[in-house]
């Protein structure tokens, strides 16, 4: 089939990337003429394991373009996915959909024949009617079927999910429609990927449900490793505990520093004010944001806490600033809420991620980049542990003592024991466990 993905960000140019592996003519367009110039070249936008070498075989192959016209690439389409960004406007916290609109607008005018219109980007319920009237109005004779079709892409792993997803949601209101939808996922059917019809309303909402319970998931067990730091438990074996029961599951109960990145906090907020706009407030939700934000600040204070509480003029390492592994994303990130906290104390710091750092230089102020951790962790008088990268997981110890003015580790991704890092010397502080690695 022939497919034009509006949009080559994350999700448009992972999706049509994949689509393109599927056997699909792809093309992916863009208004930034640089960035489709870079991609041209084989220049990736993104850090994400696996993407530069699907994109270099797929045009090879010929079933992968890039383009700034959309007149042509829409004109020779059977399928077009709208996979643009819907940041959260500022002010009132609701989705911008301008981008979707301005999408929306200018495809109507380039249809030729029966196209279906996917919106691939992350809506609020309701935005597939508006896209649907757009078009007609736009272009009345254009035969079109407006469909739903969110996206479930984890960043580090998004390859992975989009060819062996849990589940594939298309929310339509036109027949055909089902037919086309059916072939563009046919090469998924070997995998037993499951395909969920609904209305389109009901995909919208399904995006955001989904997207809503990890957030709140994560904030559960969150605020559960507090209890557990008051009372004396060990928040990896209540994980473990709830998570072995089948109606929970195990997955996004590991305790950290709060969620971040370019889906859970814009899309909490967006179902919230939905909700709210509907008179059905979405208590659960709004509760889980406000505890998010104040968590990431939070973490800030408990690294002052375990230096004493008086940091200033002290020199901090932190290692990993972006929101997780596998990314060089840092929207929304802890760090940089943790970052400022820090400095805001009057401490000096020093960052290293590895892929990271060159967006953390448009977001985080007066700190200091290293080459490795090792680097970061020089004459410092505390390393902080805020992203779970893989690299972290086995730091030699006598190295980091040797070179650091004091030893204090702080593990906020609890990815040490207590009895492994304190036998080297350091004081060890993590999230939701006992101070002294073992249960009262």
């Amino acid at each position: 089939m022939h497919v034009t993905m509006i949009g080559s960000g994350y999700v448009g140019l992972v999706s049509g990337v994949c689509f393109a592996d599927f056997g699909h003519n792809v093309i992916c367009v863009d208004k930034d003429a640089g960035k489709i110039e870079a991609l041209r070249r084989g220049e990736i936008p993104i850090f994400e394991p696996g993407l530069e070498q699907l994109v270099a075989d797929n045009v090879r192959a010929g079933r992968l373009s890039f383009s700034t016209d959309v007149e042509t690439s829409v004109a020779a389409s059977d399928v077009v996915f709208i996979a643009v960004g819907t940041p959260s406007r500022r002010g009132d916290g609701h989705a911008d959909l301008s981008y979707v609109y301005a999408a929306a607008r200018e495809i109507a005018q380039h249809i030729k024949g029966f196209t279906v219109i996917v919106t691939k980007s992350t809506v609020p319920v309701g935005t597939g009617d508006e896209v649907e009237r757009i078009i007609r109005e736009t272009n009345p004779d254009a035969d079109v079927a407006v469909v739903s079709n969110p996206e479930f892409l984890r960043e580090g792993a998004a390859i992975e999910d989009f060819k062996r997803p849990d589940r594939i949601v298309i929310g339509l209101n036109d027949d055909r429609a089902r037919g086309v939808m059916t072939e563009v996922y046919r090469p998924l059917y070997l995998n037993q990927a499951p395909l969920l019809f609904t209305a389109r309303r009901t995909s919208e909402l399904i995006k955001y449900a989904a997207n809503a319970f990890l957030a709140m998931k994560i904030t559960f067990i969150n605020e559960m490793a507090d209890l557990c730091e008051k009372v004396g438990a060990n928040v990896q074996e209540v994980s473990r505990g709830i998570g072995l029961d089948g109606r929970i599951g195990s997955k996004f109960l590991h305790a950290g520093p709060g969620y971040g990145g370019s889906c859970f906090p814009k899309d909490t907020l967006a179902l919230a004010k939905t909700a709210q706009d509907y008179d059905s407030p979405v208590r659960l939700i709004e509760t889980t944001i406000s505890i998010n934000d104040s968590r990431k600040r939070a973490m800030g204070r408990k690294v002052i806490a375990a230096m004493g509480g008086d940091i200033r003029g002290k020199a901090i390492a932190v290692l990993g600033l972006t929101f997780k592994p596998n990314t060089d994303d840092m929207r929304d990130s802890p760090a940089i809420s943790i970052i400022q906290a820090l400095q805001d104390a009057g401490a000096a710091v020093t960052g290293y991620d590895p892929e990271g750092m060159d967006n953390a230089r448009q977001l985080i102020d007066n700190i200091a980049y290293a080459d490795d951790a090792y680097s970061a962790a020089r004459d410092a008088d505390a390393l902080v542990i805020i992203t779970e990268w893989n690299q972290f997981r086995a730091l030699d110890f006598g190295r980091l003592k040797s070179v650091m003015k004091a030893p204090v580790l702080v593990d906020l991704r609890n990815i040490y024991r207590h009895d492994e890092v304190t036998k080297h010397g350091f004081a060890y502080t993590s999230i939701g466990r006992p101070m002294n690695g073992a249960e009262l």
